[in-house]
């Protein structure tokens, strides 16, 4: 069966293919011999887009053999020394030699010998056992596995940092690679994944780049959304090799540190309770979300006479959860008060202004800041 939707974000295709290929071979890796000639068909390759994500992809199954990475001729002895710098840098840059790294699609261990090489306690995972037994024979630390569970737990995890070179294209759930390996990483993790430049495709006319091997054709926004949609900070995002490569680095993204809240949350409040601890009567002039909020979050329910608010929608009211008498302003000539906090954002001043000129000039008058309390 056919794709219908974005391997990604399960979007919709647009309506029609953006290209149709027919007799097509079956496979980059399908070679038919003398016996099997006769029975070898091409196939039609349906060349589809997101509408939602804009992710170009194939409508096809994959491959059979997807899971496998194979390196032909691609390995030269210019890509070999290319890719011995691109790693030794890599691992000085982000300071990893001695870290654990994970291959993620080892092959035969083109790359992995080079990682280990560079400083890195590397290892590998690898679906065809042809290849882990080459890999094993050159003493490389390679097993058999494949990522398409997110909740997948790899051997050797945590991993401080992990490489994919041109297979995540292959990939038929690449959400679930991309989340399994965010879970193995420490918590600093990080990762470069390489993928052909679709960029470079479209401005060349390069149609001669599709094939049934490649589920997906990356540009640097679609790579980035990819990334980013499962929890990845992308660092950078270039192109390398004649522009024929997409090298991304990517690191875990973080939970936001907000423990800085809690520190300033307790200082406000104890600034403004020594503050109405100082006064017998004090009220508060704002009910928008940011007074509601700090009403609710500095324990000042009970601490506050009234609230003042010039929108007249809001009076007569009462603040949620806190539940003190929303009044006009003229209140403050009714039931007056020894001392009036404004909390208005970027109003106060005006406010201030105006509870100074128009109401009891012994009325003691505070702004709530960012960084505190200020008395005016």
């Amino acid at each position: 069966m056919t794709q219908i939707h974005c391997r990604v974000c399960e979007g919709a295709f647009y309506t029609d293919p953006i290209l149709q290929f027919s007799n097509m071979p079956k496979a980059a890796q399908h070679f038919p011999d003398i016996d099997t000639l006769q029975d070898d068909s091409g196939v039609d390759l349906e060349v589809c887009q997101c509408s939602a994500c804009g992710l170009v992809q194939l409508s096809n199954r994959p491959v059979p053999y997807y899971k496998e990475v194979i390196r032909a001729s691609a390995f030269s002895a210019e890509m070999k020394e290319f890719k011995k710098n691109q790693i030794a840098e890599f691992v000085i840059k982000q300071s990893l030699c001695g870290k654990k790294a994970l291959e993620v699609g080892a092959g035969k261990g083109e790359y992995l010998s080079l990682m280990v090489e560079a400083g890195l306690d590397a290892r590998g995972i690898e679906y065809a056992q042809d290849s882990i037994a080459a890999c094993v024979e050159d003493g490389l630390q390679v097993s058999k596995d494949y990522i398409d569970d997110p909740g997948q737990q790899l051997q050797g995890a945590p991993y401080d940092a992990f490489f994919i070179f041109n297979f995540f294209e292959h990939l038929p759930d690449p959400n679930s690679t991309l989340r399994a390996l965010h879970q193995n990483l420490t918590p600093d993790g990080i990762g470069l994944i390489e993928v052909p430049n679709f960029d470079m495709i479209l401005k060349n006319n390069l149609f001669t780049e599709f094939i049934g091997d490649h589920l997906f054709y990356f540009t640097k926004e679609t790579l980035r959304s990819i990334l980013e949609r499962n929890g990845y900070e992308v660092i950078e995002c270039k192109e390398i090799w004649y522009n024929y490569i997409l090298s991304a680095t990517v690191k875990k993204r973080q939970r936001v540190d907000v423990r800085n809240f809690d520190i300033h949350r307790n200082k406000l409040r104890r600034e403004i309770h020594e503050y109405i601890d100082s006064h017998n009567r004090v009220a508060v002039w704002g009910a928008g979300h940011q007074s509601l909020a700090a009403l609710a979050l500095l324990d000042l329910g009970d601490k506050i006479k009234y609230i003042v608010d010039s929108a007249p929608f809001k009076q007569e009211k009462y603040t949620p959860a806190t539940h003190l008498p929303i009044l006009s302003p003229s209140s403050l000539n009714v039931e007056p008060v020894d001392a009036i906090i404004i909390m208005a954002a970027s109003y106060s001043d005006s406010v201030a202004r105006k509870v100074r000129s128009g109401f009891d000039p012994r009325i003691h008058v505070a702004i709530l800041r960012d960084s505190g309390l200020e008395e005016v």
